[in-house]
């Protein structure tokens, strides 16, 4: 189901850390944190990670065969998280998954602001218009569509819209960003039922605006 028009990624080894600050009173947030790529993003305390081989063997269900990068991560709120939400509809929670991973030469020298808006779902009216055959989701709308240039020559896009599939409407909330040389692809995907996503959407806001990027390479 997923597009993942990006797929020169070949690999991204780094070390993931999930910190929680406390300070007086009960924590707010969980930073997970990419240690070896200066990568970091939070999530409410309250939210849990996903079991790394229960994503592993979800993303390969849904993309079929290896799922891609060597590094992804995901959250869940609610108290029975489930890998198997990465891209099922009708979650009723937000589901927030990370990746990053290093482009083949090829996809380096590919690489647009057009490709990272469709890194996985087909945003663009092009990509849209070329899903294969039998692409399951239909109803795409486009609620944001941003250019972000955070610094250190980062650079990438934020989107949200909404795909429908069986009946359910999901609201996708994306970031994509790249390094100055175009080598790495940063990615960071939350999604939920759109009733879910507009009672949530400053906690959800806080998630999305929290992904930071502090390397050049």
């Amino acid at each position: 189901m997923a597009h993942r028009v990006a797929k020169g990624l070949v690999g991204g080894c780094a070390l993931l850390l999930g910190v929680t600050l406390s300070g007086c009173g009960a924590p707010q947030y969980t930073y997970v944190a990419n240690s070896s790529k200066s990568t970091y993003f939070k999530v409410p305390h309250g939210w849990h990670q996903i079991n790394g081989d229960a994503l592993q063997h979800a993303m390969e269900e849904v993309l079929g065969g290896n799922a891609g990068a060597a590094w992804q991560v995901a959250y869940e709120a609610g108290s029975k998280p489930n890998a198997n939400d990465f891209l099922s509809f009708g979650a009723d929670q937000p589901f927030v998954f990370a990746e990053i991973g290093t482009l083949s030469s090829t996809a380096s020298q590919e690489l647009s602001y057009d490709s990272l808006r469709d890194f996985f779902l087909p945003v663009t009216a092009t990509a849209r218009q070329n899903v294969p055959s039998g692409f399951p989701l239909t109803g795409f709308k486009q609620i944001r569509d941003e250019n972000l240039t955070p610094g250190l020559g980062v650079h990438g896009v934020r989107e949200t819209f909404d795909y429908t599939y069986e009946g359910s409407t999901d609201t996708f909330d994306e970031v994509a960003l790249t390094n100055a040389e175009q080598t790495v692809v940063y990615f960071l995907m939350l999604h939920c039922t759109t009733s879910c996503y507009g009672s949530d959407q400053t906690e959800i806001n806080d998630v999305m605006s929290s992904f930071t990027v502090r390397s050049s390479s």
